[in-house]
């Protein structure tokens, strides 16, 4: 894993440093998603900017990591295809577990 991430990464990044504004951020570990959350706390709302931050929990492998792949990518895609993503978020989350048998965990967020 470590060297296909060496060849599709410029460098390691950190949630932590990056300014930009995001309407939805994915984590595949509980506790990047944990961080996540502390990072967008101590920012302090101040923007009363919301974002969506969800957990596909995914084990470090190539094959855990390829199944995660399309199901993030299947999550997105019903995320994108609603009319109102923000009043429904819960219900597409709600559906694909139920579809997929997998638990995710998901909090909004403000900035």
């Amino acid at each position: 894993m470590l060297d296909r991430n060496k060849r599709i990464k410029e460098k390691p990044e950190k949630f932590q440093e990056n300014k930009d504004e995001f309407d939805l951020i994915v984590t595949c570990q509980e506790r990047v998603f944990d961080q996540v959350l502390e990072d967008l706390t101590e920012r302090g709302g101040n923007m009363s900017k919301m974002t969506h931050v969800i957990n596909v929990e995914i084990k470090d492998n190539h094959d855990d990591a390829t199944l995660g792949a399309f199901l993030i990518h299947e999550l997105v895609k019903e995320i994108c295809s609603s009319s109102d993503h923000e009043a429904e978020m819960e219900s597409i989350i709600a559906a694909l577990e139920k579809k997929k048998n997998k638990r995710f965990l998901y909090s909004p967020a403000f900035y």
